[in-house]
């Protein structure tokens, strides 16, 4: 399991540099350090939004708040740990794997079953007047199934934690090691974590065992 220390030193050692750091909360006072501390967050929640990673997996009820509009029926509160939404569902919903088809004619998209399976429904994601993360959709009862902002790096699956260093490596390269060389090195670092999160990506959905139905044009009003 990695802390961020350890993640930081991966990325610094990515890009030849010899120091090693302590801390980065609050930083140590050497300048990798500080490096680490301006650019590990956002290097972190960036790579969460990567993929639907399944340690960040959560499904949640929804807390219905106050509806102002009136294009959705129902409003509720986003999650607070929420990075990215990936469905509503119902609240006896099994999965929302499922690529279904149901022509519509009505103006709302009411719970739709194909086959004997829910499918996930509309949705859109406001700020209200006080800054709030509201969830509008016409399902009633919703299920939100999203990718929680998982700040805890021992959580994170170690081929995660390799393509999240070089992607750290890519951001400290440029204050590092500055100008041309500092460039060069900031893309050969994008390269290595592009071919380890794609690694990273296929172990992830390796671990699901999801049999995904898919339905034809031709067959899908029947």
């Amino acid at each position: 399991m990695a802390s961020v220390v350890d993640i930081c030193n991966l990325a610094l050692a990515h890009i030849g540099d010899d120091a090693t750091v302590s801390s980065i909360d609050p930083p140590e006072g050497s300048a990798q350090a500080e490096h680490c501390k301006r650019f590990y967050a956002i290097a972190r929640d960036t790579m969460l939004q990567m993929h639907n990673w399944n340690f960040a997996s959560k499904r949640i009820s929804l807390a219905q708040v106050t509806n102002p509009i009136t294009e959705w029926l129902y409003a509720y509160a986003a999650p607070s740990d929420m990075s990215v939404a990936v469905s509503i569902l119902a609240s006896d919903a099994g999965d929302d794997y499922s690529a279904r088809f149901v022509p519509t004619d009505t103006p709302f998209f009411p719970p739709v079953v194909a086959a004997g399976q829910y499918t996930p429904q509309p949705y859109s994601i406001e700020v209200d007047i006080l800054g709030n993360k509201v969830i509008y959709t016409n399902q009633e009862s919703a299920v939100l199934r999203y990718q929680a902002l998982v700040v805890d790096p021992t959580k994170f699956d170690a081929l995660f934690v390799l393509s999240l260093s070089w992607h750290l490596a890519s951001m400290l390269a440029g204050p590092v090691i500055k100008g041309d060389a500092g460039s060069a090195e900031a893309k050969r670092c994008i390269q290595m974590m592009a071919g380890y999160l794609q690694a990273a990506k296929q172990s992830d959905s390796n671990q699901r065992n999801i049999r995904v139905e898919h339905v034809v044009s031709w067959t899908s009003g029947r």
